[in-house]
């Protein structure tokens, strides 16, 4: 078993992407394409985004920084750090409202 210590990563994660012209950075912390759990570390800078997308099947975000909100069709929400949602089963965007860091869990079937 491999401890990945989040606090560390998320800060790391958090200067990466104030450099990046995207404004986000990323680090997969389990599993992957060939596995059917991948769970991913995403920072965003306050104002950053992901632009809408497809839902990658059963997900869930948990807030381990800031605050984002979630828009997709039919609504949307805020979250804030310690806050864990499932995504809506329909495209979404997630946008930064503070320097945030998420954790996204998805199984890939």
């Amino acid at each position: 078993m491999e401890a990945t210590p989040l606090p560390g990563l998320t800060d790391h994660l958090l200067q990466e992407a104030r450099t990046d012209s995207a404004r986000r950075a990323a680090r997969t912390v389990c599993g992957g394409s060939d596995h059917t759990l991948r769970q991913t570390v995403i920072a965003l800078v306050a104002g950053a985004d992901m632009s809408e997308h497809e839902n990658p099947g059963e997900a869930t975000l948990q807030v381990l920084v800031g605050r984002v909100r979630v828009d997709w069709h039919t609504g949307s929400g805020e979250l804030e750090a310690g806050d864990h949602a499932e995504l809506p089963q329909e495209r979404h965007s997630v946008l930064a409202l503070q320097d945030s860091v998420i954790l996204l869990t998805a199984a890939n079937l």
